[in-house]
């Protein structure tokens, strides 16, 4: 029974990892889905929510809804900025020149923030303004952190689906993800939709930087580059373009990290993230929700 019980909590541990991935990989999905690009600079637009949590939290004591309004919106604005300036200009260009623009970009945000000194390479204690509190549910136990990931993000995604599949932003999204040149002959503001698009993925990814850092309360500069690639990984296990596909990507990642942890070895929890890309990739090369497109 204890074994049982123990093998329940890993899976709840595991749960609350994989959905904050879930919330960070909905961004990649999203703006690979609309614009073909994958987006390496998602995971730092990630760490630098945490910061501006911190910020809100530690320096201004805002209220904890404020600072997830704020958090999301200044994120958002930072995407939509990147868009603008950085992929832009190259939304003609080779793909491969977008993906290196995407590295520039990722690259740029982690050493120019380091310079600043509000900014920090080393960790920081991230702040929670509140207590933590367990509750024992039989075999398990269950943190107000947890109920609060799980809650956020169980609303995020309903939100989230109501805005792609049942609204007018939704279905412009949906008609520029098929095909740019059609959706602007149809009157769709191309330009708009996909800055609208980084605008809603990044603003999930600070909405998880806010998540990660009341579970797990160390921040620095460079927190967001494993959390990025195996958001990315995620969204490729799901098949990347798809959110259903990008949330149970999430999920088997973060659940799959903290059972290694548990049963194996910590050292080997990155590790095996690979190993099962690599064995989706052989086995279901467009992932667990993509469809096979038939060559022409």
């Amino acid at each position: 029974m204890e074994v049982f019980g123990y093998i329940l909590q890993q899976l709840v541990n595991g749960l609350q990892l994989g959905a904050i991935y879930a919330l960070i990989a909905l961004g990649y999905t999203m703006v690979y889905g609309v614009l073909r690009l994958i987006n390496f600079a998602h995971g730092d637009i990630f760490m630098f929510g945490s910061f501006v949590a911190y910020f809100l939290i530690a320096r201004w004591q805002m209220p904890l809804y404020l600072v997830f309004v704020v958090t999301m919106a200044v994120t958002a604005l930072l995407g939509v900025v990147v868009e603008k300036v950085a992929y832009k200009p190259l939304r003609g260009a080779p793909r491969i020149s977008l993906l290196i623009t995407a590295v520039g970009v990722s690259l740029f945000l982690e050493y120019f923030l380091s310079l600043n000194s509000m900014f920090t390479p080393n960790y920081i204690a991230f702040p929670r303004p509140f207590e933590v509190v367990a509750y024992d549910l039989w075999l398990v136990a269950i943190t107000n952190i947890q109920l609060i990931i799980f809650s956020v993000t169980a609303a995020s995604l309903f939100l989230l689906y109501l805005l792609v599949y049942r609204s007018k932003h939704g279905r412009a999204m949906r008609a520029v993800s098929h095909n740019q040149e059609t959706a602007s002959l149809m009157g769709i503001n191309v330009d708009a939709t996909i800055s609208f698009t980084f605008a809603v993925g990044t603003a999930l990814a600070g909405l998880g930087g806010i998540l990660y850092g009341f579970a797990y309360p160390q921040i620095n500069v460079f927190m967001g580059i494993m959390p990025g690639i195996k958001c990315f990984i995620a969204a490729v296990l799901g098949g990347i373009g798809l959110v259903h596909g990008a949330v149970v990507g999430g999920l088997v990642i973060g659940v799959s990290e903290v059972f290694v942890s548990a049963f194996l070895s910590s050292t080997l929890r990155d590790g095996v993230i690979f190993v099962i890309l690599l064995l989706v990739l052989l086995f279901r090369p467009n992932g667990f929700f993509g469809k096979r497109r038939e060559k022409v």
